[in-house]
């Protein structure tokens, strides 16, 4: 069961970047930093869901204790494998000098997806909404989009590992879209400025923006249904990191474009409906009390 659950492939891949990452780009990532960012996911992830489906059962019965109350324990187990990549997400693109701060990222990550919903579904990516409330409220906080270099078998590792994960999930295109559009920009420009084309895969060539690509642009629970919507998507944020990148020169603009528009998606899903990506739920003798997260 578990290998046909596309989050435990997702669990393995990131652990395996952030070992390669501390072990052959000499990180100042600390195991405490880790754990602490582990743990607040998963205590929050925890907390929340119970208290969500306290509220739904408040909801759902109007003398809930003269009813059977189902366990919570099945919904909170099945929905910490997200919470877990959330803290893994979150650990390989955010540093910070406290730990303070990484607990501040943790807790407004989980939380993004309890409280700021449409239509019942979570609209930000947790780990990005965590990195940019750290980097918002903190002076402490920062992204090092070149943290992994322009090494080919890091690029070779990210496209396989992210390939087999986006074929569990069905959720290709938005990558494709990303990544084509962006590559489309820069080689316009290398043109423009006159440039060999060596500096223009250097450009691509950044673990950072191949993680983001493979991993978090593409989170099924947050991004547009219908696949025009996440086509029309993917190559909105393309543009908007290339303008911010090129323009005003910030390093993190890939972080960024996806906040910015995150709230697009609403409008996306409103002019193309389709159905909401589904992890497979766990047994419930009550499915109307699933609220997956």
């Amino acid at each position: 069961m578990l290998l046909k659950d596309a989050r435990t492939y997702q669990i393995a891949f990131l652990s395996l970047f952030l070992l390669l990452g501390v072990a052959t780009r000499d990180w100042t990532l600390r195991p405490g930093m880790l754990l602490v960012t582990i743990a607040t996911c998963l205590t929050t992830q925890a907390i929340a869901t119970l208290l969500s489906q306290q509220l739904s059962i408040n909801k759902l019965y109007s003398t809930p204790s003269a009813l059977p109350t189902p366990s919570p324990y099945p919904l909170i187990t099945s929905s910490l494998p997200s919470a877990l990549i959330t803290a893994l997400g979150l650990s390989l693109l955010l540093r910070a000098d406290h730990y303070s701060t990484m607990i501040l990222a943790g807790v407004a990550a989980i939380l993004s997806k309890f409280l700021l919903r449409v239509n019942t579904k979570h609209i930000f990516n947790p780990a990005n909404f965590g990195m940019i409330v750290a980097l918002l409220l903190t002076n402490d906080a920062w992204v090092s989009p070149g943290q992994w270099g322009e090494s080919g078998w890091y690029v070779l590792l990210f496209l396989g590992c992210g390939g087999l994960v986006l074929q569990k999930v069905g959720r290709w295109d938005t990558t494709v879209a990303f990544l084509g559009s962006y590559a489309l920009l820069e080689a316009a420009r290398n043109l423009w400025l006159g440039w060999t084309w060596d500096v223009w895969a250097h450009r691509l060539m950044s673990g950072s923006l191949l993680l983001f690509a493979l991993f978090m642009v593409t989170d099924p629970r947050s991004i547009p249904n219908a696949r025009i919507g996440r086509l029309v998507w993917a190559i909105a944020i393309a543009i908007l990191t290339f303008w911010l990148r090129n323009q005003q020169f910030v390093s993190t603009a890939v972080i960024w474009a996806l906040f910015v528009l995150t709230p697009l998606i609403v409008i996306l899903d409103a002019i193309w409906q389709a159905p909401r990506f589904t992890w497979q739920p766990p047994a419930t003798t009550n499915p109307t009390l699933i609220t997956e997260n």
